[in-house]
């Protein structure tokens, strides 16, 4: 009798978490056999590593320096978002350009020598040399100093509006799936209406009413380009919320946002994450033109964008435009195999039809 009742009972939400981290695995065990997907996995990756060790790579000031008894990293303090010079203000305004010809300095520079920000007008518009790598720019800065920063604003802009699309859309979707009804059909509405307005129009339009500001670029394309993830969400939820896990959950007295956040959104998130991935490629774009348009990342700090600008007004400058072109290329190119990957590796007539 107990034998029968045992195997009457529904699922319990345990299992359900184990067939959930069962799924990712065996995404993850696909995903590794995609070279495509891996390719544009490490991409990532070591933009993303250049991006953050790029004051230690291209700069002016040294990476370790010994100045009056002390021993000093002002490169490597850059990484961090403390003030390593509000113990000793008095080098904060020391010129590293003369410092590092000092021979009483004992000093070690970065392997680029320039400050992305640093102007030399008697080297504007140098091309690519063994002095600089890839040229200069209309002011004399060196052009990979400024790529190597400016790729951390692209991928920050990318990361942090898809982070807040993704944010918008799983709790709007979520919300519209499992309640349904009025809800469902409000919320249904209001995506559709946000859809109907041209996204790029819709930035431009709010940009335009802003003071200019990297944030304001991310907050805009943020909340203007979760629609898509919305609907995935609803769907998901809708098809979901019905399921034999779920309902024990909510037979064991559970509270809807502990099954929603604990039950069906784990189970949800693999579509969700793929239209995320897709997303972050777009908004890089996003960025890049409202910097060429002067209305994203402003002057002087660098961002592919920006560097694409000025590249505008040097007709024959064409490093500027080839470095900053080919950047921009391979980072969504990397994102969109990537996010391709991630969809194949996911489709679940595909994934459950493996042998363990």
């Amino acid at each position: 009798m107990n034998a029968s009742a045992n195997h009457s009972l529904p699922p319990s939400p345990t299992a359900s978490s184990s067939k959930s981290a069962g799924f990712f695995h065996q995404v993850w065990r696909r995903l590794r056999r995609d070279r495509y997907a891996m390719a544009g996995l490490w991409t990532i990756c070591i933009l993303f590593a250049l991006s953050f060790f790029a004051p230690v790579i291209a700069n002016n000031k040294p990476i370790v320096m010994r100045w009056d008894d002390h021993v000093l990293f002002p490169a490597p303090a850059e990484l961090f978002p403390f003030k390593y010079f509000v113990h000793y203000p008095q080098i904060s305004n020391l010129d590293f350009d003369v410092i590092k010809h000092d021979r009483s300095v004992t000093l070690v520079m970065p392997p680029i020598q320039f400050s992305p920000v640093a102007s030399a007008l008697d080297e504007r518009l140098v091309p690519p040399s063994r002095r600089h790598w890839l040229g200069t720019d209309e002011l004399g800065r060196d052009l990979l100093a400024r790529m190597l920063h400016g790729a951390g604003v692209s991928l920050k802009v990318g990361l942090v509006a898809s982070g807040i699309s993704l944010l918008i859309g799983l709790v709007l979707g979520a919300v519209a799936g499992y309640y349904g009804g009025v809800i469902d059909i409000l919320l249904s509405r209001l995506i559709e209406i946000v859809t109907c307005f041209p996204f790029t129009f819709l930035i431009l339009a709010v940009i335009a009413f802003l003071p200019p500001s990297i944030y304001y670029v991310m907050l805009v394309i943020g909340i203007t380009r979760w629609t898509d993830l919305a609907r995935y969400t609803r769907g998901e939820f809708m098809r979901l919320k019905s399921r034999e896990f779920a309902e024990a959950a909510r037979a064991l007295g559970a509270s809807d946002s502990k099954i929603i956040v604990r039950h069906i959104l784990p189970n949800s998130l693999a579509p969700v994450l793929v239209t995320a991935t897709f997303g972050i490629a777009n908004a890089i774009l996003i960025e890049a033109a409202l910097s060429f348009l002067g209305m994203g990342t402003q002057p002087p700090t660098p961002s592919w964008g920006n560097i694409l600008a000025s590249a505008r007004e040097q007709d024959f400058a064409w490093w500027l435009t080839i470095f900053a072109g080919v950047a921009i290329f391979v980072t969504v190119t990397a994102y969109n195999l990537l996010g391709e990957g991630l969809r194949d590796a996911s489709d679940p007539r595909a994934t459950f039809g493996e042998k363990s």
